[in-house]
């Protein structure tokens, strides 16, 4: 029953999906921005605890539940830990009425052809098999999109399609994201070829299947309006990419039904340092605003 529940809540609820799913390559950046350097941990299990610290202190704070968090991802070592005794999908769902969906991705290869494609990820089966014992919704796996190339952006598109093909498999929901590098001069136009490719992709898909999207913001306000209103489409969510919050919500503003999934953007201006009332003060600020950015379309 959960599931029907979650998916309503994904649908049509009003807000926003926090990304909390930083991964070993970006762990030491985030925890730098909260103020934790490096010579506070001598190992990954240290620094996966730190991080661990953040995610938790922010799924508790007061501000932080489905009222305007309607989803949140989480890293696979997120999932199999507890924040407050309880696994954390658990407590994502149960406690504050916010979705829990996973990264499952293994990283991206070598560019080529202007794109970055994800690693082979041998496990997904066992992996997808996992989340849905714990309860958790949907999956999400990034690729990058760095020139306006044709060929690249096609084969980036197929590749996530099929290995949403596999996720819809296990009953989850994949959030599809090929994301356009933001600083490329090319943005628009890697964009327009985005587009077409995903529409295409869409078309075919069965009337049964859906998937959700997660969409740099782009050049062009309401670029990706014909995705948002595709049938075969949940819900489309914008990743912040390096834009500061104010410039994210900004443009977020300006594209009608996209709702946003920020990571860095979400954890602006939080410090290890701060107490909790300041942590709490800072947290629901920044969930405000992104959920006000969110729902303005």
């Amino acid at each position: 029953m959960s599931n029907q529940a979650q998916a309503e809540k994904i649908s049509n609820g009003q807000g926003f999906i926090a990304a909390l799913d930083q991964s070993g390559g970006s762990t030491p950046k985030a925890l730098g921005l909260y103020g934790v350097q490096a010579d506070a941990y001598s190992n990954d299990a240290e620094m996966f605890d730190l991080i661990h610290g953040m995610r938790s202190r922010i799924a508790q704070a007061p501000a932080f539940t489905g009222d305007k968090v309607v989803g949140a991802i989480l890293f696979e070592m997120t999932m199999d830990r507890d924040i407050d005794g309880t696994p954390t999908p658990t407590y994502m769902w149960e406690k504050r009425g916010v979705v829990p969906f996973l990264k499952v991705d293994k990283g991206l290869e070598a560019e080529e052809n202007g794109v970055q494609m994800m690693k082979p990820m041998p496990e997904l089966d066992t992996l997808c098999e996992r989340a849905v014992s714990k309860g958790v919704f949907g999956t999400k796996m990034r690729s990058v999109i760095s020139a306006a190339n044709a060929d690249g952006i096609r084969a980036i598109v197929a590749q996530q399609f099929m290995v949403g093909e596999q996720i819809i498999g296990h009953g989850l929901m994949p959030i599809i994201e090929p994301e356009v590098t933001i600083s490329i001069a090319d943005k628009a136009e890697a964009e327009d070829i985005l587009l077409a490719e995903l529409t295409a992709a869409l078309d075919i898909l069965p009337e049964d299947q859906q998937v959700m999207l997660k969409l740099t913001l782009p050049s062009k306000a309401n670029q990706y309006k014909s995705l948002v209103d595709h049938p075969r489409v949940m819900k489309v969510v914008a990743l912040s990419g390096g834009y500061t919050r104010e410039e994210a919500n900004a443009k977020l503003a300006e594209n009608t039904g996209m709702i946003a999934s920020f990571s860095r953007a979400l954890t602006e201006g939080l410090s290890a340092q701060q107490s909790d009332d300041e942590f709490a003060a800072t947290i629901a600020d920044s969930i405000e605003g992104i959920y006000q950015a969110s729902i303005a379309g």
